[in-house]
């Protein structure tokens, strides 16, 4: 079934990146409301299926034609493999197996998905970074804080395209890709864990170029008006690398879950994702790294120890919450008091590995009166206590700083406030829908229909087509969720999603997920047990 390269290669998608992204995402959702609707998951026409992953945020592509095949035309009207002339005139459809067509399908994603992303790279370094009139204003310094080592990751974007693209050409009938991802990740990916550790000095930079050089302002604002940009900003090219990499692990996930069980395309898809995660963990590290000594240091010197001092900054510490609380006054025989005068004000920092209970006094500072090991933490809610004593919990220090346990009844501001505190001080506790030490079977799922940017650090961020599991909500319009393709947990708005309600598609999620990640041991046999708070 081998075709003519140069017939094959016109046919390939011109979108920007973020119009691919949203289109594809949006056709995800639709298509798992029509599965949520039916009895039988497999009801759903392989022909409309699309990458089951959600895509990274905001990003942007697809421009410029460099020298690559791939990129030639801008204007093709076809996204599905199965669209293509070529594969439409070849009689390929009637003889291939529904469940090899829908893995087909997911291979010439990741192809036309790299195809738009080196477009967009490409439009970042001709139109914005090569622009003489930017180059001019830009100190050396200041290029390479802004622009980092994208020139390193086009190239290796370019080199992994060529790979790919000499792939398709050899059979319409797409063999494998997930080999080639392998490699490249392996033998070359590092680029982005240095683009991407760059992340925080590159925004604090680009913020500071606005504000003080109205120049620099003025040339963005005019190229990110030309058309080639599609109205989208400069600041959504340059995180393109970070969106992408997230991205490759995704659609690797939307291979696996539809290559046969047991098989080499299985066993290298396996592979490749691995490798893939380690790249995209150690791309978050970079990110969160500076930000999180920044925050240590400045928590710090606001601190004052009644107490013998604890030394705060550590490496290997970050903070998970922080906020006020009511604390009761007296003994827990007193519950039945009704007065809100039973209550003072004290402030909490939990760190991952240790609490700080502190006092506000003047001067932004926090006098600390006690502490204890995270590990030397349990809570107890009070229920059906009235009014008075609503959102009330018990928080026990099995070994404070003097050594012995002491208890706190602490008020919180609303239900969701309360469970917030109470699941982040201690992240093991059995939650509404699942106990962490069990193996989750059938809990709540939910949909991710609205993006959401994390505000707190319990909280966590959502792109569209996310698939969560529902581990806790509360009345008040909160939900806690692990994302299935990550095991990422956090807090979101219970409006960003629609619940699945169908069982059996909970149940070919949750089995999907097992697949991804039963090259990991632990999480097969305890999906859900490890806390990445």
């Amino acid at each position: 079934f081998s075709c003519n390269p140069s017939d094959l290669l016109c046919s390939f998608p011109g979108l920007l990146y973020q119009e691919y992204r949203d289109k594809s995402t949006r056709e995800e959702i639709e298509t798992r409301r029509l599965q949520d609707s039916q009895t039988d998951p497999e009801e759903t026409s392989p022909s409309k299926e699309t990458p089951s992953e959600a895509e990274p945020t905001s990003t942007t592509e697809n421009k410029t034609p460099p020298q690559i095949n791939l990129l030639r035309n801008s204007n093709s009207r076809f996204n599905l493999w199965q669209d293509l002339p070529e594969v439409q005139s070849s009689g390929v459809l009637s003889i291939l197996q529904p469940d090899e067509i829908k893995l087909q399908e997911a291979m010439f994603e990741l192809v036309t998905s790299e195809a738009s992303y080196y477009k967009s790279l490409n439009l970042l370094v001709s139109h914005f970074m090569e622009n003489e009139r930017l180059k001019k204003i830009l100190h050396q310094s200041e290029a390479h804080i802004l622009f980092s080592n994208v020139l390193d990751v086009m190239a290796v974007s370019e080199r992994f395209l060529l790979d790919l693209e000499q792939r398709v050409e050899e059979n319409i009938v797409i063999s494998d890709v997930c080999d080639i991802v392998y490699q490249h990740t392996v033998n070359h990916f590092s680029v982005y864990i240095t683009y991407v550790s760059n992340q925080t000095y590159q925004e604090r930079a680009y913020k500071q170029l606005l504000q003080d050089k109205p120049a620099f302002r003025e040339v963005i604002s005019q190229l990110e008006l030309d058309p080639k940009c599609k109205g989208l900003s400069f600041s959504s090219f340059l995180i393109l690398p970070f969106q992408r990499i997230t991205r490759l692990k995704l659609l690797v996930q939307n291979i696996l879950k539809k290559v046969e069980e047991k098989s080499d395309r299985e066993s290298t898809a396996l592979d490749a994702h691995k490798e893939l995660e380690t790249v995209v963990k150690a791309c978050n590290e970079g990110v969160r790294k500076m930000s999180r000594t920044e925050q240590m240091i400045s928590i710090q010197k606001k601190l004052e120890f009644k107490i013998k001092s604890v030394p705060i900054i550590s490496h290997s510490r970050w903070l998970l919450k922080q906020g006020e609380l009511q604390q009761m006054n007296g003994p827990k025989t007193s519950r039945t008091l009704r007065t809100k005068k039973l209550f003072r004000e004290i402030y909490l920092f939990l760190f991952n590995d240790l609490l700080v209970i502190c006092r506000q006094i003047p001067g932004d500072k926090y006098q600390v009166f006690d502490s204890a090991p995270r590990g030397l933490l349990r809570v107890e809610e009070l229920e059906d206590q009235g009014q008075s004593l609503a959102n009330v919990f018990i928080l026990r220090l099995l070994e404070n700083a003097d050594d012995r346990e002491a208890s706190y009844m602490l008020k919180a501001s609303s239900q969701s406030e309360m469970k917030r505190w109470m699941i982040s001080l201690a992240p093991n506790r059995r939650t509404k829908f699942v106990s962490f030490t069990s193996r989750l079977v059938d809990c709540p799922q939910i949909q991710c229909v609205h993006p959401y940017v994390a505000q707190q650090p319990d909280e966590l961020s959502l792109e569209l087509a996310d698939v969560l599991n529902i581990l806790d909500k509360t009345d008040d319009g909160w939900i806690f969720g692990e994302r299935l393709h990550d095991q990422e947990r956090g807090w979101f708005p219970s409006s960003m999603g629609e619940e699945i309600l169908n069982p059996k598609i909970r149940a070919q999620n949750l089995k999907e997920c097992f697949r991804v990640h039963k090259s990991d041991d632990s999480q097969r046999r305890k999906l859900g047990s490890r806390n990445r708070q």
